[in-house]
């Protein structure tokens, strides 16, 4: 909305604009609008950007794991870590 329609707009004009033109759907702050400006102007989207967070595991859960895996090849890796309580359980 900062560049919709006639002319730009300050973020404060966006987020009055957002609650006029869509009062149906969680009011949007001056924080957010400037998050999506920052993410639009650096990749050029606002679409969400999937994490790439990865679980940080020692060399003796490691090695546990290994052992376990051998022991019973059926069982998948993430389930073994989630039993042992070095994943977290996904939502």
């Amino acid at each position: 909305m900062i560049g919709y329609g006639d002319r730009a707009r300050t973020q404060c004009e966006v987020v009055r604009l957002f609650r006029e033109t869509h009062p149906d759907l969680p009011p949007l702050n001056q924080g957010t609008i400037s998050k999506i400006e920052a993410q639009y102007r650096e990749m050029g989207h606002v679409r969400k950007v999937p994490s790439k967070r990865q679980a940080v595991v020692d060399d003796d859960t490691k090695l546990n794991l290994l052992l376990a895996l051998e022991e019973n090849p059926i069982i998948p890796a993430r389930q073994l870590a989630r039993d042992r309580g070095k994943v977290p359980s996904e939502k």
